[in-house]
């Protein structure tokens, strides 16, 4: 049974938020806290410290991965909601909300999906070869033959006779770091049919795999296994430089690798190599050692050659989407709908 809560009043409802992001992302998200709430921002707290504040809460809204056990749960008497901000909600504890009548959300993150689709349009532009098949239309002359025009009756399928084009669907990806960006891109990628490996420090549940479609691997497992392999890892003293030349030794003779993790995973004179010497068939990626991008930079000297299978975007994957008070006001949606009445969105329990 739901629980009823206390009535709407003129007293903020508090609100429990856990978070591990740093004060320039908590400090907007206390800004975009509409005034009917009040937030006990919790910044990588111990279970403890959640069970003490989710004690007096009406809401628990945790920001990331952080585990929501059944302990932390029968400690919120007063508990209207728990939203999760991303699509993971492996580590919350849905029988132990359902148990207690508290309705569970997650609330997606534009940001993640953004990404998401640059991937998708990176894996596809470099498995259709897509930089060589335009430079193939604009210099388009008698090599190939003498024009015919078009009508329903004449039409000449691969009058270039490219090589190289595959299919997604034949195509087993590794998604090296299934973070919430991750998981947005294996909801994608599953519609096209392909196998989906991923690695990652913790492995999910076999039923948060089976909603993805997606199945654990090793790390040296994986980068064996995969035609194309996506980084998507965040920056630390472990990540820096990771693909470099022992990493790239262990992928797949002609896989394509894609970064749109943090700025600084690729070695990238190491990529570079790999793709002149043909162990790599194609690399794609959203961010660079230094950034604007310097003209030294080995990617781009490949890049330089119209007809590579390299493609190089300028840290675009969000866009002119900048994660302000305005776009955070939207993730208190769920919130506001508990006070008023209103059907909840994305719920999952």
């Amino acid at each position: 049974m739901k629980r009823s809560g206390r009535e709407l009043s003129d007293a903020p409802h508090r609100i429990a938020y856990v978070t591990e992001r740093p004060p320039v992302h908590t400090e907007v998200a206390r800004a975009a806290c509409p005034p009917q709430f009040e937030i006990d921002m919790l910044v990588s707290p111990s279970t403890d410290e959640i069970i003490d504040a989710v004690s007096g809460a009406e809401f628990l809204v945790s920001e990331r991965s952080r585990l929501i056990d059944a302990a932390i749960i029968e400690a919120g008497p007063r508990l209207r909601l728990i939203q999760r901000l991303g699509q993971q909600i492996h580590d919350i504890d849905l029988d132990a909300a359902r148990r207690a009548g508290i309705p569970v959300c997650r609330w997606p993150l534009p940001q993640c999906a953004m990404v998401a689709e640059l991937v998708v349009m990176q894996v596809m532009a470099l498995l259709k070869r897509s930089r060589e098949a335009e430079q193939i239309v604009t210099e388009a002359g008698t090599q190939w033959g003498p024009p015919r025009r078009c009508d329903a009756e004449t039409f000449i399928i691969d009058w270039s006779r490219m090589g190289g084009v595959r299919q997604l669907r034949d195509c087993t990806v590794g998604i090296v770091g299934l973070g919430e960006i991750g998981t947005e891109l294996a909801l994608r990628l599953g519609g096209f049919g392909c196998g989906l490996l991923y690695h990652r420090r913790n492995r999910l549940p076999g039923w948060a795999e089976d909603q993805l479609r997606v199945g654990y691997a090793g790390l040296d497992d994986l980068l064996g296994r995969s035609d194309v392999v996506i980084l998507l890892l965040p920056h630390s003293p472990d990540t820096a430089g990771i693909a470099g030349d022992r990493f790239l030794r262990r992928l797949r003779p002609g896989s394509l690798l894609i970064n749109a993790g943090a700025s600084t995973l690729l070695d990238e004179d190491a990529v570079a190599r790999a793709y002149r010497t043909g162990h790599l068939g194609g690399v794609a990626t959203d961010g660079y050692s230094w950034e604007p991008v310097r003209p030294d930079n080995p990617l781009v000297a490949l890049a330089a050659d119209p007809r590579a299978n390299v493609v190089l975007t300028p840290h675009s994957a969000q866009a002119g989407l900048v994660i302000d008070v305005d776009v955070r006001r939207a993730e208190y949606t769920n919130l506001l709908a508990v006070l008023e009445g209103r059907p909840l969105q994305h719920q999952v329990a």
